[in-house]
Parts: C-alpha cells; sequence; structure tokens
C-alpha cells in the first residue's frame, strides 16, 4: 500500500514538472485514479480515526449546551417561584404588621379608656370620702355647738334664777333649748 502512495506521488511529480504553465489542468486519467484512490484511503482512515472522535466531540458539546439551556430555564423558572413567593412573604408581612398594628391600637385605646375609668372611679371614692369627712366634721361641730349652747342655757339659767338646777331640771331646759335651735339652718350657713 506503501508502494502504491509512493509510486502515485512520484507519477503525480513527473506529470506536473513535465507540463508547465498552461496545462495545469490538463486531465491525467491515471492521476485522476490515484487522487481518488488516495483521497479514498486518507477518508477510510480519518472516518476510522478522526470523524468517530469529532462526531462523539461535537455531541457532547451538544449535549452540554442543551443541559445548560435546560438549566437556565430551570433556574429561570425557579427564580420566578421565588420572586413570586418573595412578593407573597413581602404582602404577609405587611399584612401582619398591619394586624399588629391595629392590635397594638386596640390595645392602647382599651389601656387608655381603663386608666380613664380607673381615674374616674378613684375620683368618685375620694369625692364620696371628702363628702363623708365633711359631713362627719359637721356633725362633730353641730354636736360642739349644742354642747356650748347647753353649757351657756344653763350658765344664763343660773344667772336668771339665781339657784342651781338639778340634773332632771338641767336635762329637761337642755332638750327645750336644743328642740328650739334649727341646726340644719347653722349648717347651710356655713
Amino acid at each position: 500500500m506503501k508502494d502504491a502512495l509512493l509510486s502515485a506521488t512520484v507519477l503525480a511529480q513527473e506529470t506536473v514538472s513535465e507540463d508547465t504553465g498552461s496545462e495545469l489542468i490538463k486531465v491525467v486519467p491515471g492521476l485522476m485514479v490515484w487522487t481518488a484512490v488516495v483521497f479514498l484511503i486518507t477518508f477510510f482512515i480519518l472516518k476510522k480515526v478522526a470523524f468517530g472522535r469529532i462526531s462523539g466531540m461535537i455531541e457532547q458539546r451538544r449535549d452540554r449546551i442543551a443541559e445548560a439551556l435546560d438549566e437556565a430555564d430551570n433556574a429561570r423558572t425557579e427564580a420566578r417561584a421565588l420572586l413570586e413567593e418573595h412578593r407573597q412573604l413581602i404582602a404577609d408581612a405587611r399584612s401582619q404588621a398591619n394586624e399588629v398594628l391595629a392590635e397594638a391600637r386596640r390595645q392602647g385605646d382599651a389601656q387608655r379608656d381603663r386608666v380613664k375609668a380607673e381615674a374616674s372611679a378613684d375620683l368618685e371614692r375620694r369625692l364620696e370620702e371628702n363628702a363623708k369627712t365633711i359631713e362627719a366634721e359637721n356633725r362633730k361641730l353641730l354636736e360642739q355647738v349644742r354642747r356650748e349652747v347647753v353649757e351657756l342655757t344653763l350658765i344664763a339659767a343660773e344667772k336668771v334664777t339665781g339657784k342651781t338646777l338639778d340634773a332632771d331640771d338641767q336635762r329637761r331646759l337642755i332638750d327645750e333649748a336644743v328642740d328650739e335651735i334649727d341646726f340644719d339652718q347653722i349648717a347651710r350657713s356655713n
């Protein structure tokens, strides 16, 4: 086989060296046959050795490109899903924040109303206590005025009558004097 290639090459060189110039395109049947044979042998060798590897590399590259496109589509789909989930989470967070804010307002209003009610109740209680205290003080003062009136009445009666009254007379005189005094009018004037 090597011999045949070598002789085809030598023959082709001789033909080319003999023909110079205008006869470069001249058809030489022997050269055509050897050129076809060499081409077929080279094609067969390339097919066995190189074309398989080249087509394998092309197929691998095609597969990698297809995988990359699939991954890109998956990533795009996942990104859209994540974006939608993120938007939903933001909407939920806003909704929860509004609920928390509304609940805080309700609690604040309830606290304010409770404090107002407690303050109002405390004020009412203190006013009642003060009214009771004032009433008790008025009773004490009226009782004191009553005693002083009784004492003054006894002193005046002793001076007018010139004698000391016994206990029954004093009691009767005191009751009469006290009955004549209008304590409600005295209390209103204070």
